[in-house]
């Protein structure tokens, strides 16, 4: 600590310097007129560079230096990635160079020359000019051994983008991904919408909102667990495919799967229903891969994914059976079914509902083991409370989840648009939610009353952006693909 403070200080003393002697450390005068890129695009081909065959003006921080007496090599690295620069003394002059000599690492720079290549045919700028545009008070994290601790990177990010090259391209992968999910939306006629984050009623989802209170209007509000009931209300008002890229929270856990705040892209469709939408998550997701990275085959975390179509598609039961090991008679019957999920560790009461209990042996035994994109359709009416029954079983629901990696992605249904049979499952919630259980649903009237003006037959799916990311990126945890995850507070 005390050696970072000497040099913040030494630092310090460079830009009073400077100061003293007439220069702005911090100028707003330079403008960028080149990237990189540009360079590299206009002679990245070129074996034999004629001299001062152009002319660039570029920007950027200095990651590196080796000096040579009377000149030097520096790299600069910019939005697009990072050159070398050569700067000599009898090209920019003395006093220039003598205000050179005092750069460091982490500085920010501008510089006009024209391109080489050295004798190692490495493409470079020579430098005809250059300028001090901000002072850098904290050294970087060492050269070798970069910003490895986990947390610092999470907390830092700002450093951990300058110094790690492949964070940075996560997240240009991470704009490329939501860009083209976009893209793909509104070529097949879904009209982008916004709607509320602050919510009177916290719907669309099982899990504890945020509170908040309203001042003004004296009234407790909510952050926004999912967008589903608003989307809904619209595709009542006759925007039969709409779809939100948006935020949600939700007042839970954090580990390598879960941050309190996180995105999805939730859409709807009018006179469609989920098996529809199995196809067309099929078709979305494989664009966007073969986009993003090549191929429909890449890793992940060790594990060989495909997205090869057409992708798997089995029953929660089906599942339990084939990925549990659990005899059918089993799954069917409710008191062997709870029997078996004691003895394997699930604290489950006596008065669980058949349907929860299915599906807590199905989270148990078989989606870890769902790694090849798998969808599971088929679950108990019991946990899904605002999808459409089953016209073959009442006791289950036209719903999916889809797979991949061992985690759900995405969750889809055809929607429950029968106002009466709506009502009744939101009173149900209600009374979950007095036993206890405060992931339940909260009864919306308004809701209730949007839906007796007529819902069409409509179906609807979100996907889990910040997932999606992580097994696109090979990424192993959801704070390495948000920019700024939730922290505990610094010690």
């Amino acid at each position: 600590m005390e050696e970072l403070s000497e040099l913040l200080l030494q630092r310090r003393r460079k830009v009073d310097e400077l100061w003293s002697a007439g220069i702005n450390p911090y100028p707003n005068s330079f403008r960028q007129e080149n990237t990189s890129a540009d360079i590299v695009a206009g002679f990245g081909e070129i074996t034999e560079i004629p001299e001062k065959a152009a002319e660039f003006t570029v920007a950027g921080r200095m990651i590196a230096r080796r000096s040579f007496g009377k000149a030097a090599f520096i790299q600069l690295q910019d939005r697009k990635g990072r050159m070398q620069l050569y700067v000599r003394k009898d090209v920019i002059g003395d006093e220039a160079f003598d205000i050179f000599e005092n750069y460091d690492i982490g500085d920010i720079i501008g510089a006009t020359g024209w391109p080489f290549r050295t004798k190692t045919g490495e493409l470079s700028l020579h430098v005809t000019e250059i300028t001090l545009l901000t002072k850098s008070l904290l050294p970087l994290p060492e050269k070798f051994h970069g910003l490895t601790d986990v947390e610092t990177r999470y907390r830092q990010r700002y450093v951990d983008l300058i110094v790690n090259p492949d964070v940075r391209e996560v997240f240009f992968k991470r704009a490329k991904i939501v860009s083209l999910i976009r893209e793909f939306m509104v070529k097949r006629d879904f009209l982008e919408v916004e709607t509320p984050m602050m919510h009177q009623i916290p719907g669309g989802a099982a899990a504890r909102p945020f509170i908040t209170h309203h001042n003004t209007l004296d009234m407790e509000l909510y952050l926004r667990i999912a967008p589903e009931l608003y989307l809904k209300r619209l595709v009542v008002g006759g925007f039969d495919r709409v779809f939100e890229i948006n935020r949600n929270f939700r007042n839970e856990g954090i580990s390598v799967r879960h941050n309190p705040e996180f995105t999805m892209m939730e859409f709807y469709q009018a006179y469609a229903t989920y098996e529809d939408l199995m196809d067309f998550t099929e078709e979305m997701l494989c664009h966007v891969a073969e986009q993003v990275l090549g191929t429909l085959d890449f890793p992940y975390q060790g594990q060989d994914i495909s997205f090869v179509r057409p992708w798997k598609r089995l029953t929660v039961k089906e599942a339990i059976v084939e990925y549990g090991g659990v005899p059918l008679k089993t799954v069917n019957d409710r008191e062997l079914a709870l029997t078996y999920a004691r003895s394997i560790g699930l604290e489950v009461s006596e008065n669980i509902g058949y349907g929860r209990l299915i599906t807590e042996i199905f989270e148990e035994v078989a989606e870890p083991k769902l790694i090849q994109p798998t969808f599971i359709t088929q679950y108990p009416t019991e946990v899904s409370p605002l999808s459409r029954k089953s016209d073959n079983d009442p006791e289950f629901v036209d719903r999916f989840e889809f797979f991949c990696a061992g985690r759900e992605m995405a969750n889809a249904f055809s929607e429950l648009n029968d106002p009466v049979d709506q009502k009744e499952r939101f009173l149900a919630q209600v009374e979950a939610k007095k036993g206890g259980d405060e992931e339940a649903h909260y009864m919306d009237e308004d809701y209730i009353r949007a839906l007796e003006y007529g819902l069409p037959p409509t179906a609807g799916e979100g996907i889990g952006i910040d997932r999606l990311v992580m097994l696109l990126t090979d990424s192993p945890s959801i704070r390495d693909v948000i920019l700024f995850p939730q922290l505990r507070k610094e010690k």
